[in-house]
C-alpha cells in the first residue's frame, strides 16, 4: 500500500520557498533585478489604480505582484537547476524522478565505471532509455538495453535518446519538454503491467562494464579463505 503524502505545513513550504529564492540568486545574476522589477511595476500601477479608482485595488495589487513574484521565481529557478544538472552524471534520472505524472524511473540500469549509464523509465509513451556519458561507449550500452528489455516489453513503443549538448543529443533542459511531447501510448493498466515484468528482468543487478577499479578488487587472502580445507 502506498504511503500518504505527507502534509506541508504553512512554515515548512515558506522555508522551501527561501531556500529556493537563496539557490536561484547565487546561481542567476538576473534574478534579483526581475523580481526588484516584478514587485515594483504591479506596486505602481496599484498605487495609480487605487488614487484614481478606489482602495478597492489594493487587495488586487497584492494578489498580482505576489503572483509575478512567483512567476518569476519559479522560471528562473527552473533555468538555475537545469543550468547547474547540465553535465552531471545522473541528471537526466533525477529529473525524470521529479516530473509530474506518472513515470517510472530506475537510474543506471546498466552502467560502466566510467560513468557511463543508461537510465530506463517507464510511463505512457512506452519505454524511454535516457543515456548518459562518452557518446561512443553509451552507443554500446543503449544497444545492449535494447536487446534485453525487447524479450520483455512485448509491442511497448520503445525510445531512446544520449544526453549531451552535441548535435543529435537532447539537452537537459529539453528533457521534459521532450517527454511531455511523447504520443501516450500505453494504458495506465498497461503501464503497472510493463513496470512488473521490467521489475523481474532487472532485479538481477548488473555488473558495471569495463575494469574494475583496484580499491574494489578483493585481496588475494580473501580466495585463499574461501578454499576449503
Amino acid at each position: 500500500m502506498a504511503k500518504p503524502q505527507e502534509k506541508v505545513s504553512f512554515f515548512e513550504r515558506l522555508k522551501q520557498i527561501g531556500q529556493v529564492f537563496s539557490f536561484t540568486a547565487k546561481q542567476d545574476k538576473w534574478f534579483v533585478p526581475l523580481v526588484v522589477a516584478a514587485v515594483l511595476i504591479p506596486v505602481a500601477l496599484t498605487v495609480v489604480a487605487a488614487l484614481n479608482l478606489g482602495l478597492l485595488w489594493i487587495p488586487v495589487g497584492v494578489l498580482v505582484t505576489l503572483l509575478a513574484v512567483l512567476i518569476v521565481l519559479n522560471l528562473r529557478s527552473n533555468t538555475a537547476m537545469m543550468n547547474v544538472a547540465e553535465g552531471q552524471p545522473g541528471a537526466a534520472a533525477s529529473l525524470m524522478e521529479n516530473m509530474r505524472g506518472d513515470w517510472r524511473v530506475r537510474p543506471a540500469a546498466s552502467s560502466t565505471t566510467q560513468f557511463d549509464m543508461v537510465h530506463v523509465v517507464i510511463g505512457r509513451p512506452g519505454v524511454i532509455l535516457l543515456a548518459e556519458g562518452n557518446p561512443q561507449r553509451v552507443k554500446g550500452l543503449l544497444g545492449q538495453e535494447r536487446k534485453r528489455l525487447s524479450k520483455v516489453i512485448g509491442n511497448a513503443p520503445l525510445y531512446d535518446y544520449v544526453i549531451g549538448s552535441e548535435e543529435g543529443q537532447l539537452p537537459v533542459r529539453k528533457l521534459r519538454s521532450t517527454m511531455l511531447r511523447l504520443p501516450r501510448n500505453l494504458t495506465g493498466k498497461d503501464v503497472n503491467a510493463l513496470d512488473k515484468r521490467l521489475g523481474a528482468l532487472m532485479a538481477r543487478p548488473q555488473m558495471p562494464k569495463g575494469a574494475i577499479p583496484k580499491n574494489m578488487r578483493p585481496s588475494k587472502g580473501a580466495f585463499r579463505q574461501q578454499r576449503p580445507r
